[in-house]
């Protein structure tokens, strides 16, 4: 019979090491599941909204009202979405080590909505921004002063310090809600990212088709106004959960643990390892059931590190260290390589947000009466993303669990590595489509002159479209993975992973961007990226991208082949499989009776 606590069952709370804000363990019944989810989930519907209604349109703002030329924007853009998806690591660490991931989200919040609320002052007042200009050559039109370049900039990295500290611990806070010691809720997790990915791209298909719109039609003041609005009803709609939480509590700086490791093995390199891991260091198991934590038993992978636990009469943290911190280290370490091979894609997402919609604006828009903006075409990556998503996990899954027994279907570099078959698929795509519009440009003579080339911009649908499908595979599976890989004590860290390689990906598309356009105006040549899209050779660029995803492709099927999968802290992964298998045994059972 299961032991009482305060009149309650002790299987009754959760066994993961969940409490509320007051430390107090929590009930499975009162706080977490689906119905604290809700709220996190629909907070990110509106966060999303409001993050890419600034994004999603912003080389075009940067063209048109800061007359910026096209290297210029797309590389302004790209280095503020690396600095968006760089900070995170910064949040992690404030998380795992000091506030916990709802006060750090909390504080960064005031801080994002800051960012968000000048930014709207800064496009809507006239004493912000240039004079306008109609002038088709951006070269011959006023430049932003130092003031217009200072406010703006300042307010859009102000946003980007704050959605450092809110991105890798909102997704991190709604795993949480999920206790991995119980099958049911473990189950459920397993979902939960494919629909944390729908509730993203909800938010993003309304800011890439209505606030585009609105933007490009009605106005830049509405245009980012409501996006502003939109973050604080987010912030809100998060606070009115707050009741409903689980919480993991911090567990000191994930940077510091992991710095000693190194040290001490470094320290150690000539030390032997003994035969037996069990004569390494190791805290008794009361030490870590206290403070919610859980050991790790030793592992032979990357063994260099197992020296920082071998015992020679000093117990200085930076000499000797326990085998679960160890372990833990070995774990983070584990998925740098992933999290390089994620660079490439993560380099292509970007082009959707610069020279994609820079290639509508020399398309034909209009459908009828109505004109599509450029950066509309976005919302279909959203939708191809959000008809994946569920197809993913209402079928395909569903499917694989019979083949596979894998309660996920597939495993998560499975996932990923047909994610990045897509990528190859859609950057070859790409460049047959702009070799397309260039011959177009060419016979009707609109190379010098920059005009639109007579052909709708619907042609440029299947590269977006199958950057949603990719999307569905590769971006779902990467935090999914990094966040599940990830010690228990460095979640947010873990989910910070999946953060970094986007920006990285950004910062590695100005470099790409400004290096190539730089070296093919080398020796007279006119170069592949110019201002006039007409006059350039983006069908060269992408199919220089064809390439890198390719060549990144077998290095990322070498790195998966080496990767070992960390040993899950519960057996509810193979009470899963069990169940699985017992389904697809008894239709023979029967049939054999």
């Amino acid at each position: 019979m299961a032991a009482e606590e305060g009149g309650q069952r002790v299987d009754q709370y959760t066994q993961d090491g969940t409490v509320d804000l007051k430390g107090n363990p929590v009930l499975r019944s009162k706080r977490g599941g689906w119905t604290a989810c809700s709220f996190v989930v629909v907070y990110e519907v509106f966060e999303r909204m409001a993050y890419y209604g600034i994004s999603s349109n912003l080389v075009l703002y940067l063209t048109k009202k800061l007359h910026q030329g096209t290297v210029t924007s797309a590389n302004n853009v790209t280095n503020w979405v690396g600095t968006i998806w760089i900070t995170p690591i910064l949040g992690a660490y404030v998380a795992d080590a000091h506030l916990g991931r709802y006060w750090t989200f909390l504080i960064a919040s005031i801080i994002y909505l800051s960012g968000m609320s000048v930014l709207t002052l800064a496009v809507s007042l006239p004493s912000l921004k240039p004079p306008p200009c109609r002038d088709p050559h951006v070269e011959n039109c006023k430049k932003a002063s130092p003031l217009h370049l200072a406010v703006f900039y300042g307010a859009l990295y102000t946003l980007a310090i704050g959605t450092g500290g809110t991105k890798p611990n909102i997704s991190t806070i709604g795993a949480d809600q999920f206790d991995d010691f119980d099958p049911k809720e473990k189950n459920q997790k397993l979902s939960f990212f494919n629909w944390w990915m729908f509730s993203i791209f909800f938010g993003t298909l309304f800011a890439n088709t209505v606030l585009v719109y609105i933007q490009d039609n009605v106005g830049w003041t509405l245009g980012y106004g409501l996006p502003t609005l939109g973050l604080l009803i987010s912030v809100i709609i998060f606070l009115a959960g707050t009741p409903f939480y689980r919480h993991k509590v911090p567990t000191g700086s994930p940077f510091t643990r992991m710095a000693k490791v190194i040290v001490a093995a470094v320290r150690k390199w000539t030390v032997t390892l003994p035969s037996d891991p069990k004569e390494l260091h190791e805290l008794n198991l009361e030490d870590y059931t206290k403070k919610g934590k859980f050991r790790i038993d030793s592992t032979p992978t990357l063994r260099f590190l197992n020296k920082a636990a071998v015992k020679t009469g000093s117990n200085s943290p930076w000499k000797l260290c326990a085998v679960t911190q160890v372990e833990e280290t070995k774990q983070m370490i584990r998925m740098v390589p992933i999290l390089v091979a994620t660079f490439v894609p993560s380099i292509m997402i970007a082009q959707v947000n610069t020279l994609f919609v820079k290639q509508g604006t020399t398309l034909d828009r209009a459908v009828g009466s109505f004109k599509i903006p450029p950066a509309s075409l976005s919302g279909f990556v959203t939708l191809s993303m959000l008809v994946s998503v569920v197809l993913y996990d209402r079928f395909f899954v569903k499917i694989m669990q019979k083949l596979t027994k894998n309660p996920r279907g597939i495993t998560l570099l499975q996932r990923m590595t047909i994610g990045m078959l897509f990528h190859i698929i859609i950057m070859v795509i790409a460049s047959l489509t702009e070799r397309y519009r260039l011959n177009l440009a060419k016979e009707h003579g609109v190379v010098e002159n920059g005009g639109q080339v007579p052909i709708t911009i619907l042609i440029l649908l299947p590269q977006f479209v199958l950057m949603g499908t990719a999307d569905a595979f590769l971006e779902v599976a990467k935090i999914e993975f990094f966040y599940d890989q990830a010690p228990e004590s460095m979640k947010s860290l873990g989910t910070s992973y999946s953060m970094t390689t986007l920006g990285m990906g950004n910062f590695l598309s100005s470099f790409l961007l400004s290096t190539v356009s730089h070296i093919t105006k080398k020796h007279g040549h006119k170069g592949w990226i110019l201002n006039n899209l007409n006059a350039s050779h983006l069908d060269y660029y992408y199919a220089f991208f064809a390439v890198l995803n390719a060549l990144n492709f077998i290095f990322f099927l070498v790195m998966t082949k080496m990767y070992v999968y960390k040993a899950e802290i519960s057996d509810s992964i193979k009470v899963l499989t069990e169940e699985l298998r017992e389904t697809t045994y008894k239709p023979s059972n029967k049939e054999e009776s």
